[in-house]
């Protein structure tokens, strides 16, 4: 399902990722780890279609991230690592200006975001502002937008950073309940947010 092959990017004379492979089955939670600094990030985004790598590729759902990027990003959900939301928004608008910017419309597009609702358990934050929501309430938004289009694919990176203890447990059972139907890619630098939900 995901494939990297000895992608690699450099920032001038900086080798931030140095030929790396790996691959990840249908159906797993794989944990991406490293210290701060190690090019997960890089990697992430790489893998997501944003960024394009100085040499190798990767293949995710079957499709080469440089030859099929539309297609690529079509198949992702990506959770940056400082999650970018528009603070004035709703969080009900935001989710179906997501599911737009997907290529969803009308009764398809409303069942997607209320299903990542569902999911999410955003149902009591769908009026308020983003701005005024808690930072755990706001990683939920972003997973949600994450997977509104339903792609077979989620990269995660650092989805607990920043979050109270009771946060991150809520965030990781929410990741652990999508592994069922998706395939998973989640970075970090905690070893026991690995352990609780990761597969690998």
């Amino acid at each position: 399902m995901i494939e990297a092959l000895e992608l690699s990017k450099s920032y001038g004379g900086v080798r931030a990722v140095d030929r790396v492979s790996f691959t990840v089955d249908q159906g797993t939670v794989l944990g991406f780890l490293g210290p701060n600094g190690a090019g997960k990030t890089t990697t992430m985004r790489m893998l997501a279609g944003t960024l394009a790598p100085s040499s190798g590729t990767a293949r995710l759902a079957g499709r080469d991230v440089r030859a099929e990027g539309l297609a690529v990003r079509a198949s992702v959900g990506y959770l940056p690592e400082n999650n970018p939301l528009y603070e004035e928004m709703e969080t009900a608008d935001y989710l179906e200006w997501c599911a737009a910017a997907r290529g969803l419309s009308g009764a398809r597009l409303r069942e997607r975001v209320k299903a990542a609702v569902a999911a999410c358990g955003l149902r009591e934050a769908l009026g308020r502002p983003l701005g005024e929501l808690s930072k755990g309430t706001r990683q939920r938004v972003g997973l949600a937008a994450a997977i509104v289009h339903d792609p077979p694919i989620l990269v995660l990176d650092e989805p607990t950073a920043g979050l109270d203890p009771n946060q991150a447990r809520e965030v990781r059972a929410l990741i652990a309940s999508l592994k069922a139907e998706k395939t998973v890619l989640l970075s970090t630098h905690i070893l026991s947010e690995v352990e609780a939900v990761c597969d690998r």
